[in-house]
């Protein structure tokens, strides 16, 4: 990591007490897991009791404590359909279930896959097209799933609504809830299997970790990429628990480093409500930051030079519009993602807060941060605040309504 100017130690001590202020703090943090534990057994609890075959689970920055109040940050899910099987050999062909073969080939975009659709009573390719979600490319000789798999979903219940590949609701102010359906892949796809050998500058993830992430499911989620020559047939292969799985084991630093790179991007890269980079493409570079360098310097003292470090490899990755997949490296997230001049406004916007990080900290007005550290460099009087997460019970037993009321509609 690069030499830190010597304010950033005193800086960074400020920001981390400000952050615990707002509730980033271990605490918070523990409150949330244990939430996320219960409320995740009484889904399993209740969908075994269902004859549809599904599981449900958390994701996403509400779950993974890198969230706060003015981020407004959704609550997501994935249901994941039970019936179908996901394969990469036909070994793996299990009957009374909808078997596709996963396919990827010179076709498919880079961490995507078309699905083939086999034989009910035995692991051959079908032959009879069985409905419209299903159509037989001629070149290939192959009957592929399309990704319309949400269209079975149309009567939906006031205020719900597609939103891409997923359903999604407003379920408390400033909350909305985004359920993907998924199918379940039986083994880890092959490009995705080179990270667990994969070994970085400070031993993060540990081997433990890998292993752990390794043995959790994958899914194929039915939306195609923006570069893709088959938009309606490709899937997205996701390794979304094995990614929540690595973020329940960052250290405070790094989630603190998350959420201020989250709200600088609320208030400098994506000021207007467009979504041009993601936080998403946020956690991927802080995983690949985390990576490269030694974990002793993820402390408190450091994290204005984390955050700075992140920025710096994020404005390498929108310069050169390629931001890799953590877990699946040849899948690039930001394909397709900018026009050049979009290109050109991230750039500058990201270099005017390296170079101005002082001054730029000081007029974010999520949660009021920069009015806090005005406090903490006293430049202006106290106010009292009252920071919580009160209201995540009642998010979470909202969601798990959510879910069972898309449940009932499938």
């Amino acid at each position: 990591m690069f030499p830190a100017p010597h304010y950033r130690e005193q800086l960074s001590l400020m920001l981390s007490e400000v952050l615990d202020d707002i509730g980033v703090n271990e605490q918070m943090l523990m409150k949330k897991k244990r939430s996320l534990e219960k409320n995740e057994i009484d889904i399993i609890t209740i969908m075994s009791l269902s004859e549809k075959n599904m599981t449900g689970c958390y994701l996403g920055s509400q779950i993974e404590g890198t969230t706060t109040k003015g981020l407004k940050s959704d609550i997501d899910g994935i249901l994941c359909d039970n019936n179908y099987n996901v394969i990469q050999d036909l070994s793996e062909w299990k009957r009374g279930k909808v078997n596709y073969l996963l396919i990827q080939d010179a076709n498919t975009t880079p961490g995507y896959c078309f699905l083939q659709l086999l034989q009910t009573y035995k692991p051959k390719p079908a032959t009879k097209i069985p409905d419209d979600h299903h159509i037989l490319v001629p070149e290939r000789r192959k009957i592929l799933c399309k990704n319309t798999f949400l269209n079975g979903t149309q009567h939906l219940s006031t205020g719900y609504k597609h939103h891409g590949p997923s359903i999604s609701a407003n379920i408390e102010e400033n909350c909305n809830a985004d359920v993907v359906f998924a199918f379940p892949c039986k083994s880890w796809p092959q490009s995705a299997s080179g990270w667990l050998e994969r070994q970085g500058t400070g031993g993060w993830p540990t081997q433990q970790m890998r292993k752990c992430a390794a043995e959790t499911r994958c899914f194929v989620v039915p939306t195609g990429s923006k570069v893709s020559k088959y938009p309606e047939l490709e899937w997205r292969i996701s390794t979304s628990l094995a990614e929540r799985h690595l973020m329940f084991n960052l250290n405070m630093t790094q989630i603190r480093c998350n959420v201020l790179l989250k709200m600088i991007l609320k208030s400098f890269l994506n000021p207007h409500g467009e979504i041009n980079i993601s936080s998403y493409m946020i956690k991927t570079v802080l995983f690949h930051c985390i990576e490269n360098t030694e974990i002793s310097i993820w402390k408190d003292k450091n994290l204005l030079t984390c955050v700075i470090f992140c920025l710096q490899e994020l404005h390498i990755c929108v310069q050169n519009e390629h931001c890799s997949h953590f877990i699946i490296p040849i899948n690039n997230l930001m394909a397709g993602q900018f026009s050049f001049e979009t290109n050109h406004e991230l750039s500058g916007n990201i270099s005017d807060f390296i170079q101005n990080d002082r001054q730029c900290l000081l007029r974010i007005h999520t949660d009021d941060l920069g009015y806090r550290l005005q406090v903490k460099l006293n430049m202006v009087p106290q106010r009292v605040y009252r920071s919580d997460c009160s209201s995540l019970l009642f998010i979470m037993f909202a969601f798990n309504i959510f879910l069972f009321t898309l449940i009932s509609l499938k």
